[in-house]
């Protein structure tokens, strides 16, 4: 028999914007929650920018499979239509500068007497204490901060964000894990929790090779451009091809030995310049130009036939609309060709997470504004037609 998803029967109060709340709670969307995403009646910040580019494709892809409706917190029939909706939800999640919710009147303590089994999340650019707690903060701020931006880019140049919203991400994916896990405590203790999740903690961990290199006496690191940010491998790099790049690196002894194979240099096996990996770190200038000298006469397909033939770890750098329509990813079903009844046709991500037995198979593309209201407000709360007629005229909802 087909098992339900693991998070079927949960219900979550999303009041994400952007990207780091809602990607935890598209998480658990896909995990089987019903995700009742909550915005106010002018649209939360990331639909407000599809005015600009294609920004309102993000918000498509953050929101698939949530449930939509409208509430205006600033009203006093707002504020009590929220705290029915949290009355009956096993998570609350925000990603507000600390505060605001509090400000609101929907506080974590003010909802743990509401509803004392709740998971109430918060998402934060640098946590709910601290120093730096009330700091602005946004993915290009923290990455700042962080070092991300210190150790990006070549040594010789200005430091550069990384391309992907990491910060973001890193905290959206670590968010959906303490929810995770304060619903797994709350299976044996029947009680809530308040759980929070800083951006700024999130990268840390991901600063590991840089940080390998200072603990280990350097100086300060600089940025490597393209080789390993801790100076532990080579080659590692991306090398020119005929018609772009391509990326490879050797971990082991055997990669090293197939790669001299590929490159028709097994000579250099006994250069003593090459010998260990200390050597040719020590080398790293001799082992990118090599390697170079080869990269450059050939085609990245090419490249990628013979150096995966000789089971050296590489791949060709490709553009973004390469990745759109990668198979593999088409094929695990990861990536997904959806009519959009707003914005057309998309290339629409799943969840990276598999459970065995019954899965998605069918994203239900985001919605328009307040599409979902009286669904959720009449069917759901059981409100009459009359009640749900006085939020409207009041601008609650």
């Amino acid at each position: 028999m087909a098992q339900s998803l693991p998070l079927d029967g949960i219900t979550v109060i999303d009041f994400g914007q952007i990207y780091n709340g809602p990607y935890a709670t598209f998480l658990m969307a896909m995990a089987g929650a019903r995700v009742i995403k909550i915005e106010p009646p002018q649209g939360e910040n990331m639909r407000r920018r599809g005015a600009v580019g294609g920004a309102m494709v993000p918000f498509a892809m953050l929101n698939s499979n949530k449930e939509f409706v409208t509430l205006n917190l600033k009203t006093p029939e707002g504020l009590a239509l929220a705290e029915k909706m949290i009355a009956k939800a096993d998570v609350v999640l925000e990603n507000f500068a600390p505060g605001v919710m509090e400000r609101l009147g929907l506080g974590p303590e003010h909802l743990k007497t509401i509803n004392p089994r709740l998971i109430y999340a918060a998402g934060t650019g640098f946590g709910w204490s601290g120093p730096y707690r009330d700091y602005p903060a946004m993915d290009l701020t923290v990455q700042a901060m962080s070092g991300i931006m210190a150790i990006t880019g070549f040594p010789d140049r200005p430091p550069v964000k990384a391309g992907p919203a990491m910060a973001d991400f890193f905290g959206g994916v670590h968010l959906y894990g303490a929810v995770a896990t304060a619903l797994f405590e709350r299976e044996k203790t029947g009680k809530g929790r308040f759980v929070e999740v800083s951006m700024f903690d999130s990268v840390y961990a991901s600063l590991s090779s840089a940080l390998g290199l200072y603990f280990g006496g350097a100086d300060v690191p600089s940025r490597t451009g393209n080789r390993h940010s801790g100076m532990a491998e080579a080659p590692y790099n991306v090398y020119p091809a005929k018609d772009g790049y391509i990326a490879l690196i050797c971990v082991s002894e055997k990669h090293w030995a197939g790669l001299l194979k590929a490159l028709g240099r097994e000579d250099l096996g006994a250069d003593p310049r090459l010998e260990t990996l200390k050597a040719r770190v020590d080398n790293i200038d001799f082992v990118d130009d090599t390697i170079a000298a080869f990269t450059q006469q050939h085609s990245r397909a090419d490249l990628d036939r013979i150096l995966k033939e000789h089971r050296v770890p590489c791949a060709q750098v490709r553009d973004l609309v390469d990745v759109v329509h990668d198979p593999h990813l088409h094929a695990r079903g990861m990536l997904r060709n959806v009519a959009h009844p707003i914005l057309g046709d998309l290339v629409l991500p799943a969840s990276p997470m598999r459970y065995d037995g019954e899965a998605i198979e069918t994203l239900r593309p985001s919605k328009a504004l307040g599409a979902d209201n009286e669904a959720i407000y009449r069917d759901w709360l059981n409100l009459t037609e009359e009640d749900f007629a006085a939020l409207k005229k009041a601008g609650a909802i």
